[in-house]
């Protein structure tokens, strides 16, 4: 069973990653080229030599982007699959596709929404070179930190509500979530490295971009795995439901 839910979380992984592509090559890409122009304008102003072309732009937003993007939604289909396998029918009992919709849900907020408040997504040209390693520590962080939270968060619920009741036991443990995703965001330190005549538009844009092409790889990852788990359930509980044939 196991084995068949990540063939088919690997398969939803390619249809979010072909409607993630399709939606950062049309919308993505062309804030990257400003964000480009932007800091090629910049480096010329102050009179530094331009950076030889390794890969060109065309291979960047073309082949590079579709290969970059479908390998991370089919290993993220892989893992989602595996989070499934071990959620559905121990800490959930709602149908297949109810549990794969919670966990998106669940994760798009601890992975992607939780860590974005406190760590936007900068295009090129955003961000001293000096500092990557830094700020890539601090990303990650605050990935883990949301997602243990999340996770301690769960299994409070789950013992609150046997004393309080499941709504009740879900809205103190979403509370307490809250309260200490508050805290970490505050005492983290915070990086502002956005040069001041930088577009605000062109920032802004790239920001929201990022957040829906995220959106878009959860929902259609929830969705669509969802459909093709619950298929499977379907399948096995048929098979299990046939009366053997006699023997003749």
């Amino acid at each position: 069973m196991v084995g068949n839910l990540l063939l088919r979380g690997m398969l939803a992984g390619v249809i979010a990653g072909i409607l993630v592509f399709a939606f950062a090559h049309t919308f993505g890409e062309p804030l990257v080229d400003a964000a480009i122009a932007f800091e090629e304008a910049s480096a010329q102003a102050a009179g530094e030599a331009a950076e030889p072309e390794i890969v060109s732009r065309a291979t960047q937003a073309g082949p590079g982007l579709f290969i970059g993007v479908m390998a991370y939604s089919i290993a993220v289909g892989g893992l989602f699959s595996l989070a499934f396998a071990f959620v559905h029918g121990r800490l959930s009992s709602l149908s297949p596709r109810g549990t794969s919709v919670v966990i998106a849900v669940a994760a798009f907020v601890a992975i992607v929404l939780v860590p974005g408040i406190k760590y936007p997504a900068n295009p090129p040209a955003v961000g001293n070179p000096d500092t990557i390693g830094v700020r890539t520590e601090l990303f990650f962080l605050m990935i883990v930190v949301s997602l243990a939270a999340l996770i301690a968060a769960v299994a409070l619920s789950r013992r609150l509500s046997e004393r309080f009741g499941l709504w009740n036991g879900a809205i103190i443990a979403g509370v307490a979530y809250l309260i200490f995703i508050g805290l970490v965001l505050y005492l983290l330190p915070p990086i502002n490295e956005v040069p001041e005549n930088f577009s605000a538009l062109v920032l802004w844009r790239f920001r929201t971009t990022t957040l829906a092409m995220h959106a878009i790889l959860w929902a259609a990852l929830g969705l669509a795995f969802g459909a093709l788990a619950e298929r499977q359930f379907a399948v096995k509980g048929g098979q299990r439901g046939r009366p053997a044939r006699a023997f003749r």
